[in-house]
């Protein structure tokens, strides 16, 4: 019974503070509700407010105007009751902070000629952003490459303070200062402002900048402190991203930053032990095999991330402290959002850190140039499969001598081949003299047995370095080379089987360029000297099979490149023994 008095009486005494509050504090000033947004001649937009104008200087709706530090920005002062035309607007429709289900908020559209984006009223966040020069599959009637999952309902950059300074603004539902609700922008920049007012009178305004010529959208965010109370707090923005389960191991899928100049990719499994990182931060987002989503402020700047996990949605929050805004006073923020493909062709061209996304490993130093030398190529030639060929043709020239080296101290030990012959059947009971004796016969000949094998231990780092860099690089993802193989980065498959086959992998089908390069490793394993031992000898010739079974689910582009490679050693081997013969 206790317990239900005192029920009783807070339901009551909340009633009388929400009402004393609107009464006492709440702001009756009527605005209008209908601004636009005017086309400036250098192509950029301008916020029309229903109020008097401000000073140059303290107009914030205008993307145009300069902020004396990036990202901290600068404090100017506000004049309360001079917000946006629309942004009063906004504050009534957020006297309940959560969106109710009834709140009617409109999605605008904007299309440039790198991608489609919907910007929603709720949060003011981007909910789909497709990618127009790349599809989700290969099929022709394949929809453009969404990066904003569906299972991602509060959208990407979603704005909020960490210590909920301004209750509400996490589930704010903003106004959009423009009367449209699409927006084609062939050349130029446009931008749209959306604007929110707090009920104690706090502007919340985020103005975003699209442009024709790039993949980065600008973003200004602006505080307007109508209050009576200073704010003191930390900026948190959202980049949520949705962990696809069957993405592969040997490419990165998650969160990722680049903190104190390192590149730091998060393993979801790895947040429960450590969720947050701080430090100058470059940039944070959230990547996958081909693709990223990320925030990067105007300059480095000394903040944090934090990260959280719901189902399958990884959640980065940058979040940057403020500087104490004053009443009657506002600050401006400056970032930029990048959703586009992990190019290095594309990222190369921005004046910041944002390409060092494009991450090869322990094997960076060496795949890097072998991207750029691929796209030098096609620059010329515009087939990747050819591109991979004159590469792996190239690679060859550099390793010639150490090539010829080796072949021709394998020609060396073929022609002792059956003097060891006759030792180890001498001495097969004493396999201590056997050695001895093999050793000298080496010394005798001036044969290094070990020398063979340098071609293969001198390409193992460049194998690796190309697997990586052939399995991540864009720009194989759906690229053609002929016939059958119509994608560089998934595995070649001549027709498709209903049924399953073992070792490979769906889709599929027979692997003809594997079975080729498996035929050419048999052919070069046939042409090298064996050591006289039988079984060993057996297991070298069974080499081939098994890199057979482990190059079938393997890129076709780096299936090329071992086969081509392959046929240049198989030449090189040969003239070696023609000429020393």
């Amino acid at each position: 019974m206790d317990d239900q008095k005192r029920l009783f009486i807070a339901i009551i005494l909340s009633i009388v503070v929400m009402v004393g509050w609107e009464w006492l504090f709440e702001n009756k000033t009527p605005v209008k509700q209908n601004s636009k947004i005017e086309q400036t001649a250098a192509g950029k937009n301008t916020a029309k407010t229903g109020s008097k104008p401000e000073n140059k200087s303290n107009q914030v709706s205008n993307p145009g105007s300069a902020a004396k530090k990036a990202v901290t920005g600068s404090t100017s002062d506000y004049r309360p009751g001079e917000s946006g035309g629309k942004a009063g607007g906004a504050a009534g429709n957020s006297k309940n902070f959560p969106p109710a289900q009834n709140i009617n908020f409109r999605k605008i559209s904007v299309s440039t000629p790198f991608y489609n984006i919907v910007i929603s009223e709720n949060r003011a966040a981007v909910t789909s952003l497709t990618l127009k020069k790349y599809r989700e599959t290969m099929k022709k009637d394949s929809p453009l490459k969404q990066l904003v999952s569906p299972d991602i309902k509060s959208g990407v950059f979603g704005l909020d303070l960490k210590e909920k300074s301004i209750p509400g603004l996490k589930n704010a539902v903003f106004t959009a200062e423009t009367d449209s609700d699409h927006l084609d922008l062939e050349q130029g920049k446009k931008t749209i402002a959306f604007s929110w007012k707090s009920p104690d009178g706090i502007v919340v305004e985020k103005v975003y900048t699209f442009s024709a010529s790039t993949y980065l959208i600008g973003l200004n965010i602006f505080f307007k402190n109508g209050s009576r109370m200073p704010l003191k707090d930390e900026l948190a923005i959202s980049i949520p991203g949705h962990i696809d389960k069957s993405s592969s191991r040997y490419s990165f899928h998650g969160p990722v930053a680049l903190v104190k100049g390192k590149l730091k990719e998060i393993k979801v499994k790895k947040i429960k032990e450590k969720d947050s990182y701080s430090g100058v931060i470059d940039w944070a987002g959230f990547t996958s095999r081909y693709f990223i989503s990320c925030l990067l402020p105007e300059k480095p700047v000394d903040a944090s991330i934090k990260l959280s996990v719901t189902g399958s949605t990884v959640t980065t929050d940058f979040i940057l402290p403020m500087e104490r805004l004053a009443p009657g006073k506002q600050i401006k923020y400056v970032f930029n959002c990048y959703m586009g493909p992990k190019s290095l062709k594309v990222l190369s061209q921005y004046k910041n850190t944002l390409k060092q996304c494009i991450n090869f490993g322990w094997f960076d130093i060496l795949a890097k140039p072998c991207l750029i030398g691929m796209n030098m190529i096609y620059d010329f030639i515009p087939n990747y499969g050819v591109a991979i060929i004159l590469l792996t043709i190239l690679i060859k020239i550099i390793f010639w001598p150490l090539g010829t080296k080796s072949y021709k101290s394998m020609n060396d030990m073929k022609r002792v081949q059956p003097l060891m012959t006759e030792l180890r059947e001498k001495y097969k009971d004493d396999k201590q003299k056997m050695n001895q004796e093999v050793m000298a016969l080496y010394k005798t000949y001036k044969v290094n047995p070990m020398s063979g094998c340098l071609p293969m231990i001198v390409q193992m780092p460049i194998f690796f370095a190309l697997y990586r860099m052939l399995y991540q690089a864009i720009e194989l993802r759906h690229a053609p080379f002929f016939g059958w193989i119509t994608d560089l980065s998934a595995p070649d498959r001549l027709f498709h089987f209903a049924f399953k086959i073992p070792f490979v992998q769906p889709p599929t089908g027979i692997p003809v360029l594997t079975i080729i390069m498996g035929a050419t490793m048999f052919l070069q394993q046939k042409m090298s000297p064996t050591t006289g031992d039988p079984t060993q000898a057996k297991m070298m010739m069974l080499m081939p099979l098994f890199m057979t079974v482990i190059f079938v689910n393997f890129p076709a582009g780096l299936v090329l490149y071992w086969l081509v490679n392959n046929v240049l050693s198989i030449g090189q081997q040969y003239y070696i023994q023609k000429k020393f013969a």
